[in-house]
């Protein structure tokens, strides 16, 4: 049989065998684009009829380099109908880098509507940024409002202390508009509330009465607005509005009782330390005067040795200290049994 097999191929032509190989290989390839052709047939149809300009071999390119052929034919036909110029290049740079594609062309198509100069480049930054750039646009078109503070991170009020001591607690609202010109590397809502906050505490402080900021709390919101805070932000403030302005605690009392505890605290410890020096001066006397009582014996006998005291003269002196004793007890009160 294996003889037979090698007469064979030894007799075949060998153009033959290769126009037969070509229309093998020709066979597999044809079926190859068939099926692919079957596969995107259907958006290859959507881009013609739509007018986008989207050719079957750069469907067949997308599939390769692993781009969704759906997003960016959708993508593009959206873009076309509302009259924007992109280009599929364009829009698969973008997908292959990570982007929105879809997000960023309704974007395009809500600036371009609110006749807002937004370009695919500068929208597509943004995107890649990580900041929601339809939001951006949409909050662009209508204005938003940012509660001051912020109730989501814990605090209902900002606090602050009048001069006179007296504690007030406000409540903010800012309206704000975003500004695409700002928005990459602009700072975001966050920074807004920190300086609204920062403005309304140094208004409140700066007040000489609490009474004058609850007569006008728009004193408030013009002297923060004048601060220029939509500085270097993404953001460009419309109005700032206080909502609710409320008496706190009365902070000045509680500083001045603290201040008097404490007043009272050293003048108790300096007054302490006065009667110990006095207790121990009290002593250093009495030692004193024990020590002099016991030297009068000697002195006594170094005079009778010296002639300088006789014996009446001793007790006499011996009359006069009874005398004292008994004066002494008389003086004294009778204890209480």
């Amino acid at each position: 049989m294996y003889e037979l097999s090698d007469m064979l191929i030894a007799q075949a032509d060998p153009t033959r065998v290769i126009i037969i190989a070509a229309l093998i290989i020709g066979g597999i390839v044809l079926l190859l684009f068939f099926l692919l052709f079957v596969k995107f047939f259907r958006l290859w149809i959507q881009a013609v009829f739509a007018r986008a300009d989207v050719k079957l071999s750069e469907l067949i390119g997308m599939w390769l380099r692993k781009v969704n052929p759906q997003t960016i034919v959708i993508s593009k036909i959206t873009a076309i109908q509302a009259g924007l110029k992109l280009t599929t290049k364009d829009l698969e740079s973008h997908y292959l880098a990570g982007g929105q594609v879809p997000k960023v062309v309704r974007a395009l198509i809500a600036a371009n509507r609110a006749n807002i100069v937004l370009s695919f480049k500068t929208a597509t930054a943004i995107d890649l940024a990580g900041r929601d750039i339809l939001d951006a646009v949409t909050t662009s078109v209508k204005p938003k409002v940012i509660d001051c503070p912020d109730p989501t991170r814990g605090r209902d009020t900002v606090d602050a202390v009048a001069q006179d001591g007296i504690q007030l607690k406000a409540k903010a609202r800012v309206t704000v508009r975003m500004n695409i010109d700002r928005l990459i590397g602009g700072a975001t809502e966050e920074t807004i509330i920190a300086r609204v906050g920062e403005g309304i505490v140094t208004t409140i402080g700066s007040a000489i009465t609490y009474k004058t900021v609850l007569e006008n709390p728009d004193k408030i919101s013009k002297s923060v607005l004048a601060k220029g805070l939509d500085a270097g932000t993404a953001f460009e403030i419309l109005s700032i509005d206080i909502a609710d302005v409320d008496v706190g605690e009365n902070v000045g009392a509680q500083l001045q009782a603290a201040q008097a505890e404490a007043d009272m605290r050293r003048a108790k410890a300096e007054a302490e330390k006065r009667r110990a020096m006095a207790v121990a001066r009290e002593q250093e006397m009495r030692a004193l005067v024990v020590e002099n009582e016991a030297r009068v014996p000697l002195a006594m006998a170094e005079a009778f040795q010296k002639g300088h005291l006789g014996v009446m003269d001793y007790y006499r002196m011996k009359n006069i200290n009874a005398d004292t004793d008994m004066r002494d007890s008389i003086a004294k009160p009778k204890k209480k049994e």
